[in-house]
């Protein structure tokens, strides 16, 4: 059973998990949507960013090393953050929006083992969509799934920082000299 979900916040999403936390990065595009004219609300922006940027970076500091007192200061400073006011109306509306998420931005307080951002799952995800726009679809079913094993042998062996060209050819030429993809998972999961 999931108990923990991290998402961009699609409506798909929400309920499915005991636990759900939200993308930061997800959330901090929102932001980079904003396209003022105006140098003053550039300036606005601009700062915002910073100060965001740099809220962001004390929550992976807290990742690394958790702790109670941390999660309280973290968790008023959100309060702070997102209760500016800057006088440029999209970005006072963008912030009010951000801080409407707080208990799921802020899951991370609760369980520092979630990721603060799903771009690893999203880039998986792509390298599909990419090669499917290149190539269009398979013809047959037996395609599909040569297509998919594949897809998933060089994704994993990219993840595990070995050559998916050599571990494809080790499989094809019968000589079985390197690990398999399992094994070398399970090793680095120990």
């Amino acid at each position: 059973m999931v108990t923990t979900l991290l998402s961009d916040d699609a409506p798909q999403f929400k309920q499915i998990a005991h636990h759900h936390a939200l993308c930061w990065i997800h959330d901090g595009r929102n932001y980079k949507k904003l396209r003022p004219i105006v140098p003053y609300h550039k300036e606005k922006l601009e700062a915002f960013l910073d100060r965001y940027w740099d809220y962001y970076g004390k929550l992976c500091e807290f990742k690394i090393k958790p702790d109670a007192e941390v999660a309280e200061q973290l968790s008023a400073e959100f309060d702070q953050l997102f209760t500016t006011i800057t006088g440029y109306e999209q970005l006072d509306e963008r912030i009010s929006k951000t801080k409407e998420k707080k208990e799921h931005l802020l899951k991370v307080l609760l369980l520092p083992e979630v990721p603060l951002h799903n771009n690893a799952a999203e880039l998986a995800a792509r390298a599909k969509v990419r090669k499917r726009d290149v190539s269009l679809q398979t013809i047959t079913e037996e395609g599909t799934k040569a297509n998919d094993t594949f897809m998933t042998i060089v994704q994993t062996a990219k993840k595990l920082s070995i050559s998916a060209y050599q571990y494809i050819w080790d499989r094809v030429s019968n000589k079985f000299e390197m690990p398999s993809l399992a094994q070398i998972i399970r090793e680095k999961t120990r």
